[in-house]
């Protein structure tokens, strides 16, 4: 698979990774056996980069894939994890002694000495654009808890301060076809200043698989039951932020443009100049090792490309282009 240097950190990470979120909660029950598999069959196909979070199921993700990486030691997989909402989100809460409670836990869960990538976990605006959390991130570098350090942002405001700081690694943020508004400053900004992209929520929560319609139902702890108005946090983490019936509707019209609609849209952030890798998530074997054959496909040709645009100008872009 091809690799690309994610930043300042100075790996070279698979240009598809895998997002752990489902392995922990909020995307209906997964069980021990079946994540520890979809770890193994991404890495079986290439993907060298997990991403995670230590809230996701309360450290079920990570602590899963701490059991992966003790039982397959010569995998080389670079683990990205986040912090920043074991607390309320507020800029208080983002100091150097909960961060370092933080950090023992995930390293506790991950069974290492030093993480390789702690990203703070969509902080309140105030708390990317001030100078103190930079601060205490450089003293837990010092301190050898941590390798590097970035930030997951939900806006392309909050990615550009993120991009400005001299010493952040890399920035998280939605970039899918129908969440395009990174192209235009975000990504040629970070680009410029060395500064690696990890693209999450690539598929819109599924919706750009093309599997499901309008009377496709979600499991009552699956988010995109529960948090599709952002009832539990930011909307535009379900869905994109796009309407269910709405989405939907748009993702029939890309659907109609490939045999296989999840590949097209994972290989379109792929080939979207700036990023480093793309993180989709997998519940099962089978979508682990057909999210990494994206990697494998060819760059999407122009009329392709102008058949996404035209979709999302249309039916998408008033939705969600000036929200994030």
């Amino acid at each position: 698979m091809e690799e690309r240097v994610l930043g300042r950190t100075g790996r070279a990470v698979s240009v598809v990774g895998l997002g752990t979120w489902q392995l922990g909660a909020d995307w209906g029950a997964v069980d021990e056996t079946s994540a520890l598999d979809v770890l193994a069959a991404a890495v079986e196909q290439g993907v060298t980069l997990f991403d995670t979070a230590d809230v996701y199921g309360d450290g079920r993700s990570e602590q899963l894939i701490g059991r992966f990486l003790r039982e397959h030691p010569d995998s080389g997989v670079f683990v990205a994890t986040k912090m920043g909402r074991r607390l309320a989100q507020v800029p208080e809460n983002y100091v150097l002694a909960n961060f370092r409670a933080w950090n023992d836990r995930s390293r506790r869960n991950l069974g290492v000495d030093r993480l390789d990538l702690v990203q703070l976990h969509c902080p309140p605006t105030s708390v990317i654009t001030g100078d103190e959390v930079y601060d205490a991130l450089d003293t837990m570098v010092a301190e050898g808890r941590i390798a590097s350090y970035g930030v997951s942002v939900e806006t392309v405001a909050e990615g550009l301060a993120a991009v400005g700081r001299p010493h952040v690694a890399s920035v998280q943020i939605i970039l899918n076809a129908f969440r395009r508004k990174p192209l235009e400053e975000f990504l040629p900004a970070a680009r410029a200043a060395g500064v690696g992209v990890l693209a999450r929520v690539p598929l819109a929560s599924g919706l750009l698989s093309g599997r499901y319609d309008e009377n496709t139902v979600f499991d009552p702890s699956d988010h995109r039951s529960f948090n599709r108005h952002g009832e539990a946090f930011d909307v535009g983490e379900t869905f994109s932020g796009v309407d269910y019936a709405t989405g939907v509707a748009a993702a029939r019209e890309f659907a109609a443009l490939s045999d296989h609609p999840a590949r097209l849209a994972l290989r379109w952030v792929i080939d979207q100049p700036g990023v480093t890798t793309v993180i989709p998530g997998a519940r099962n074997r089978a979508q682990a090792v057909a999210n990494a054959g994206a990697a494998a496909s060819p760059p999407l040709d122009e009329a392709t490309l102008a058949a996404v645009r035209e979709i999302y100008d249309q039916r998408i872009r008033e939705l969600v282009h000036n929200r994030w």
